[in-house]
């Protein structure tokens, strides 16, 4: 009996594999005849499913942006870069979909570390980064055992030097992989999907009005109280506003 059950769960996956094939097929098909709604439609049916991936959000930003729907565009597009970081046509596209929001926030000046970190480390995730050390620590064993069991005093040289080299690089890669890891579960951030909202300085609705935000904004949260919650531009500003007028996203 728990044969069939097991057989039956594997048909019914790949079962459901194939129709988010069919449906990312047929989605692919009406974006190239311009039936953009129809597609958004198939793209939707493949994320209600489960079966998120890169391309997929992807091709969701691509046809938010052709109906002109400024936050969803940025949000998935987004999200295709949180999956792969290295995803360079969302990269690209998310640059001109930017152009489409209204505020313009200028970000704070970064640190060298800081600048080293968006523009290079980030580009990989934390998972990719956990193979890099498991990667370097596996040469590290290997160049120990060659140099251990080597009896030319060159190799030896060379082999004990490399070592040394990776076991830095692993220290290195770890220390960058923990890092990363404890970075993408503690920062959450948020796409404004209001078309215009107050942000005040205190969780109330009577409470003051310190700026103005619009729809398309990534802003980061901090916290929450009720429904309302704490958030943070790039250039430094602080304030609350309701939770249903930003869309988090979600961490893996």
């Amino acid at each position: 009996m728990k044969k069939i059950l097991f057989l039956l769960v594997c048909i019914s996956h790949f079962t459901s594999a194939q129709t988010s094939e069919e449906l990312f097929a047929t989605g692919n098909t009406f974006y190239k005849e311009g039936k953009i709604e129809l597609a958004l439609e198939s793209y939707l049916k493949i994320e209600a499913q489960g079966n998120i991936s890169s391309e997929l959000f992807f091709n969701l930003g691509n046809c938010y942006y052709k109906l002109n729907k400024v936050a969803a565009t940025i949000y998935n597009y987004e999200r295709a870069l949180q999956l792969d970081p290295l995803n360079q046509d969302a990269a690209n596209n998310l640059v001109f979909a930017k152009r489409l929001t209204i505020d313009r926030i200028e970000e704070l000046p970064k640190s060298v570390f800081e600048k080293l970190n968006k523009e290079y480390l980030q580009k990989i995730s934390y998972n990719q980064w956990a193979i890099i050390s498991c990667v370097l620590s596996l040469l590290t064993a290997i160049f120990f055992l060659s140099f251990y069991f080597s009896y030319s005093s060159s190799k030896k040289r060379f082999f004990f030097t490399s070592s040394i080299l990776c076991i830095i690089l692993f220290f290195i890669s770890l220390s960058i992989t923990y890092h990363q890891y404890n970075y993408s579960k503690e920062a959450v951030f948020a796409i404004i999907f209001a078309e215009k909202t107050t942000v005040k300085n205190e969780p109330t609705s009577n409470s003051e009005e310190i700026f103005t935000l619009h729809e398309g904004t990534k802003v980061k949260v901090l916290d929450t109280v009720d429904d309302w919650k704490k958030i943070k531009l790039v250039d430094g500003k602080i304030g609350w506003l309701l939770a249903t007028e930003i869309k988090l996203f979600p961490q893996f």
